[in-house]
């Protein structure tokens, strides 16, 4: 009796394993397909053609994203294109925050890294821009 019940857990633990598995080469084929799909609705340009792919929750989603996004570039501290480390200096006390991995990192108030979490160190500005210009950055000068 004992090695019956052994014999049935192990067909039903077996079972569940083959159906898990089946499950999950669903799952993966359905992944391949959708992303096909979306494949197939954009042109050699990147444009969307096919708009009724795609739910209009999915649409407001995107937008609210892209906004976030451009509020984000205009308010981070990740610094890109010619920095002017004298309009970061707001309260013109010649320093500013830096980031010692991620030089282009840089505020007037402490902080951390959004980049690497690393504690922004204070610094002068002739230093900050010292490093910029060490690492690839351009600065206004």
């Amino acid at each position: 009796m004992k090695n019956i019940n052994i014999l049935l857990t192990f067909l039903l633990i077996t079972v569940m394993f083959i159906g898990l598995n089946a499950q999950e080469k669903t799952n993966t084929k359905m992944n391949h397909s959708n992303m096909k799909d979306v494949k197939d609705s954009t042109s050699s340009h990147g444009m969307m053609h096919n708009h009724t792919s795609m739910h209009d929750s999915t649409k407001k989603e995107m937008k609210h994203e892209k906004m976030h996004d451009m509020k984000h570039e205009k308010d981070s501290i990740v610094r890109e294109g010619k920095i002017d480390l004298s309009e970061i200096d707001m309260n013109k006390d010649g320093k500013v925050y830096q980031d010692q991995m991620c030089w282009n990192v840089i505020s007037d108030e402490s902080g951390r890294c959004p980049l690497c979490n690393m504690k922004l160190k204070e610094v002068s500005l002739d230093h900050a821009k010292k490093k910029l210009v060490e690492n690839g950055f351009k600065t206004k000068d």
